[in-house]
């Protein structure tokens, strides 16, 4: 039996716009971080959470495919402003740019959370059914 934690079973079975949401979770989560060290005067601690807000921005960006069009463009305008918001928040050792970047980023993660509850996009993620022993080989865990 594999040895995997909660966090990772919860990932495994999310769906790519369920996983986008859990990134904004995410950037949340370290943007609160960064909110919490830069009141307490904790220079490292802000740059660490700032540093991994950063680091989920670039990951997103770079799965974008602006080429394509769509939103992607909107996406990469959007993930460029935290970005700044973000650099800007932990030179000015300001809460309020990271307040401010929070409530943009809660903003955007409603609208892919709705996206991710839409019946028809559920669908085009949901893997069909398989026969118990299978799916618990292909998982790498045991029934």
């Amino acid at each position: 039996m594999q040895n995997r934690t909660y966090q990772q079973q919860s990932l495994a079975g999310m769906n790519p716009v369920e996983l986008i949401v859990a990134l904004y979770d995410g950037m949340v989560r370290f943007l609160n971080q960064a909110i919490a060290a830069t009141e307490a005067g904790d220079i490292r601690a802000r740059r660490i959470a700032v540093k991994r807000v950063l680091d989920i921005l670039m990951h997103l960006q770079s799965r974008l495919r602006v080429d394509v069009g769509g939103p992607a463009k909107s996406l990469s305008e959007f993930y460029a402003a935290i970005f700044a918001l973000c650099l800007e928040g932990s030179r000015l050792s300001s809460p309020e740019r990271f307040q401010e970047a929070v409530r943009n980023v809660l903003s955007v993660r409603e609208a892919w959370q709705q996206v991710a509850q839409d019946p028809e996009v559920r669908a085009m993620y949901t893997p069909p059914l398989a026969p118990r022993a299978e799916a618990a080989q292909v998982s790498g865990w045991t029934v």
